[in-house]
């Protein structure tokens, strides 16, 4: 069944409704998507009650149609500005679950997630639980394998979740769901009003789902750490204006360390030319700074090349971060909105 879905009312909770909705989220993912809606139907084949929902973001391939195939109830989204924050809220909207799990259309359902999951929140002041989001093939490309390393976060009580993960429906229509202004970022300011409602965000040391990032290319890459750029800016300055600020000092702090990497090609140059005494002092501030990181990161991955690269990536993006904050800015200033900025290319 398909149907459009601009800006549906919530769902009210009826008799007889499942225990949980499966909200996942798409636009184009092609073979991906029919991939993460059999992981869903594998992950549930035990006897938990669910209902399974797509949205859809109009896409331009067969996603519908493979989601109608797979069991799924398809809705369909057209937002004159395209973002996740839409298809997610027409998604829980629809649901008459009393936990939602949000999926993005590139995953892979563990299938112990669900269950650890529903125990957690057993205790009934946790409104979030998310477990570990890892990247399927991150020998791929050097910029997976180094983005995978950016999912691996300690389990416990945390500030925001990510795309993935479990929510109590009734704490979702009380702080009225996702923000779609955000074309990013609308994951952690979500979790910002459930904390300030007095719910706690809970991550759990459990697999949850194997992502497809499919970063190929170094523009690719770009793109990506750029729309986390224009998130981090925009996000923090609307939370500010609202008086519950996120974000505020890791954007600050991105001016400062882009800033810094955008100067190092500079400051190597003008070394150079001074003589080996201070370009042996540049270099080996660069050498320690990246050794630092090498180090910090030692709990993430056992494999020493790979947090060579994470170390690497770590300082290297913030150059297209600091430019999407500036952008984001400098649209503002002219009075215009960014679309939904997209870094990967179609699925087949």
């Amino acid at each position: 069944m398909e149907t459009n879905a601009q800006s549906p009312a919530a769902a009210t909770p009826e008799d007889g409704a499942p225990r949980l909705s499966v909200v996942v989220i798409g636009r184009n993912e092609g073979e991906r998507l029919t991939r993460c809606l059999a992981s869903v139907g594998r992950a549930l084949g035990s006897p938990i009650d669910s209902e399974l929902i797509y949205v859809d973001s109009d896409s331009t391939d067969d996603s519908r149609s493979r989601a109608a195939e797979s069991g799924a109830t398809v809705l369909r989204v057209r937002p004159q500005r395209p973002c996740a924050a839409v298809g997610r809220n027409a998604g829980w909207r629809a649901a008459r679950g009393e936990f939602v799990l949000f999926l993005d259309g590139d995953t892979l359902l563990d299938p112990g997630f669900v269950p650890r999951a529903l125990a957690a929140m057993a205790e009934p002041t946790v409104a979030v639980v998310w477990g570990h989001r890892r990247e399927m093939a991150p020998e791929q490309s050097p910029y997976v394998r180094a983005l995978d390393l950016d999912w691996v976060y300690a389990p416990g009580i945390v500030p925001f979740c990510g795309g993935d993960a479990l929510v109590r429906r009734d704490v979702l229509a009380a702080v009225g769901g996702f923000d779609e202004r955000l074309i990013a970022g609308e994951e952690p300011e979500l979790c910002q009003r459930i904390r300030a409602a007095g719910s706690l965000i809970l991550h759990i040391d459990a697999p949850m789902t194997l992502h497809d990032l499919g970063i190929a290319s170094f523009r690719q890459y770009w793109r990506r750490a750029f729309r986390a750029g224009h998130a981090y800016a925009e996000v923090s300055r609307l939370t500010r204006a609202a008086g519950q600020p996120l974000w505020t000092a890791q954007a600050r702090r991105n001016l400062v360390h882009g800033g810094a990497v955008a100067a190092a090609p500079v400051a190597l140059a003008a070394a150079t030319v001074a003589g080996p005494l201070p370009l042996a002092v540049v270099i080996g501030a660069g050498v320690a700074l990246l050794a630092r990181t090498y180090r910090r990161c030692a709990w993430k991955s056992d494999s020493r090349p790979t947090r060579a690269l994470y170390a690497l990536h770590s300082h290297l993006q913030q150059l297209p971060i600091l430019c999407g904050q500036l952008a984001f800015h400098l649209d503002r200033l002219r009075g215009r909105r960014r679309a939904l900025i997209e870094y990967r290319a179609r699925a087949s």
